[in-house]
């Protein structure tokens, strides 16, 4: 019976999101209080009937109601429960429910955080969301629907992909989807203030830090996906190109680009268009990722479904959204007034220049992307573009982005004097310069490592200098305590995202530059030497866990110092699912990972074969990327840039 109501809520919610839709548009076109009033209670009753729809889902898996098809095909009764509770967003119906329960989640906070904007406004903004929550709503209950019954239900389930039963995993899609549909409201912001004809400060105010917080759980549930990625697949690596992990890399791009430009619009009047055209550009690469992940037109071990009827409808969702937003902008956006000029040689301009080139770096990954279902299309042929492409285009592209993170603070706004900064671009040069020779020389390193490391360290000391300037680092101790206290969050929160771009910078390449990797039999007692390390087989054992066998190796480690720890990799077994998978064991440290998988038995019973890889600095990769997120939370904690900001004061 539960889940014939979560069928029906949902039912209901379709209704509910066609009136949000409907009536606040209509509201607008005839000047109607109540009917663009009706707005806010649609978004909220919307809500509550997808949550409540999504909490009989959950309910089935908890309790493991094998009667539900959904249950049946991606549980099994021995799973642990944390397990079962991510394994209602981990296949495509129930992680499109989860996409439309936190779509109608930030329709109904715009809803409360919106009421001191214009009534127009927030009414087209809702109306908006109301069509997409719609156009999503019917795709799952026409196309994925998650409350079938069977009529003769498995007794145990028949499991969950075991790569997936991972806590990593189990908190990646929220917060992914959090990021995703962030931008959906970004977009209808943007279709708002086009069918208005109008942009404002009001607009910018708002729309930028909703983007902010999108950007935010997309950082996070990136960095979430990489983290599950190197601890669960055993190869070691923590990102790869795979179109999955590129479909959600592309609206990343486009939301730093709007960041980026939405400050332009917010200071000095100007780019206006061009954050509206991004707003539509990075929503339509969150729906394009959507289409990747379930079309099955690409392969992939992140892919939910392979039914090309889905994937018609969602391109075809696709199509309407970004093919709608982009005739209705070209319409519109030659009436919007420009702000005011400024010269090339200018903090706008470095602004706009940084826009231009994470503009062309989605694009570079888009193509790599698309390009092989173009081919298979034309010539029924396969294809795949892999980490030599995005290496040789993608990276080049990202050196001069760099360059401009720390250059660009220091110009100032309208125009800049090269005079005034060049001293302060001496410095920064030479010490990056001195910090990345000193690493190379002790480590003999290569070409492209002196260049991530020099990198790395010019946007640290360029961040570091600049932020010093600003609280007067010649001045008192006293005066510099009262300025540091007295600076913006914002500008905190750009000055710690900066220096977490840094450390990832400098994670990635020395992570790469300098990691060992060995691949080799070992049989019991057998010793190999990694780095300083000495690594010996000490046993293997069977053992049995809630719903897998195992057979797990322990190796113990001896430092250089003496020290002793031990690894303990699995080969598991999930008899429910008749998979097997290897679970590395890593030993995690500031500045380096030890990293060891357990492969197949060979004929000897006691010879493995043996994966280890020594990744120093890897960690810094993580660290830098939860920089970035922090940075963004404190400029979001900025009162200006908090939503519900009374504009009675703007």
């Amino acid at each position: 019976m539960i889940i014939e109501l979560g069928h029906f809520f949902l039912a209901l919610a379709l209704s509910i999101s066609i009136f949000q839709f409907l009536l606040p548009a209509l509201g607008v076109k005839f000047n109607s209080y109540g009917m663009m009033r009706s707005a806010s209670i649609a978004a909220f009753i919307s809500f509550i009937l997808v949550f409540l729809s999504f909490l009989s889902l959950v309910y089935a898996y908890i309790t493991s109601d094998f009667s539900v098809s959904l249950v049946a095909k991606n549980s099994h009764s021995l799973k642990p429960l944390i397990y079962k509770i991510s394994g209602v967003w981990g296949n495509h119906e129930g992680s499109l429910l989860l996409w439309v329960l936190i779509l109608t989640f930030y329709s109904a906070a715009v809803a409360i955080l919106g009421r001191r904007l214009p009534l127009k406004l927030i009414s087209l903004v809702l109306s908006c969301q109301g069509l997409i929550a719609a156009a999503f709503i019917s795709f799952i209950l026409f196309t994925s629907n998650p409350f079938i019954r069977l009529f003769f239900p498995n007794i145990e389930g028949e499991g969950f992909n075991p790569i997936l039963q991972d806590f990593g995993l189990a908190i990646h899609p929220p917060f992914l989807y959090l990021g995703y549909v962030g931008l959906s409201v970004t977009f209808s912001f943007s279709i708002a203030a086009l069918l208005i004809g109008k942009v404002d400060t009001i607009w910018v105010k708002w729309v930028r830090p909703w983007t902010l917080i999108a950007w935010v759980f997309l950082t996070v549930g990136i960095a979430l996906g990489s983290w599950w990625a190197y601890r669960e697949l055993g190869w070691g690596g923590w990102w790869f190109w795979d179109p999955v992990e590129n479909a959600s890399f592309m609206p990343w791009l486009a939301a730093t680009a709007l960041l980026h430009s939405s400050i332009v619009a917010e200071k000095r009047d100007t780019l206006k268009a061009w954050t509206i055209l991004l707003a539509i550009i990075a929503f339509s690469f969150s729906l394009l990722g959507t289409f990747i992940v379930r079309s099955g037109v690409l392969i992939s071990v992140h892919s939910f479904a392979s039914d090309p009827s889905r994937g018609l409808y969602i391109l075809l969702l696709l199509i309407f959204f970004t093919g709608g937003g982009l005739a209705l902008f070209a319409k519109k956006a030659p009436y919007l007034k420009s702000g005011s000029l400024f010269k090339p040689l200018s903090r706008e301009g470095a602004l706009v220049i940084n826009n231009i080139i994470f503009a062309s770096a989605a694009a570079t990954v888009l193509l790599g992307t698309l390009y092989p279902i173009f081919i298979d299309a034309i010539n029924n042929s396969k294809v795949s573009v892999g980490p030599p492409y995005f290496e040789a285009v993608f990276i080049p592209l990202m050196v001069p982005a760099i360059l401009l993170c720390a250059f660009s603070p220091m110009l100032s706004w309208k125009r800049a004097v090269i005079e005034n900064i060049i001293e302060r671009i001496i410095a920064v040069f030479i010490c990056a310069l001195f910090l990345a020779s000193l690493i190379i020389i002790m480590n003999d390193g290569s070409a492209s490592a002196f260049l991530g490391l020099f990198l790395g360290f010019w946007l640290i000391c360029g961040t570091l200098y600049e932020f010093f300037i600003k609280v007067g680092i010649k001045s008192s101790f006293k005066i510099f305590i009262q300025r540091a206290l007295n600076l913006p969050r914002s500008a905190y929160g750009m000055s710690v995202a900066h220096i977490g771009v840094a450390i990832f910078i400098i994670g990635v390449t020395v992570s790469s530059a300098w990691r060992i990797d060995i691949e080799k039999p070992i049989i019991l007692g057998e010793k190999t030497i990694v780095k300083d390390m000495e690594i010996t087989f000490k046993s293997i054992k069977r053992v049995a866990g809630p719903n897998w066998n195992a057979d797990r190796g322990e190796f113990e480690i001896i430092t250089s110092n003496r020290d002793k720890h031990f690894l303990y990799p699995e080969r598991r077994f999930y008899p429910a699912s008749q998979v097997n998978t290897s679970e590395p064991a890593i030993m995690s440290g500031i500045f380096s990972d030890l990293y060891i998988v357990l492969g197949e038995s060979n004929d000897n019973a006691d010879s493995y074969a043996l994966r280890i890889y020594y990744s120093p600095f890897i960690s810094w990769i993580w660290f830098g990327i939860l920089l970035m997120a922090i940075g963004g939370v404190l400029s979001l904690s900025d009162r200006k840039h908090r939503l519900g900001y009374d504009l009675k004061r703007v």
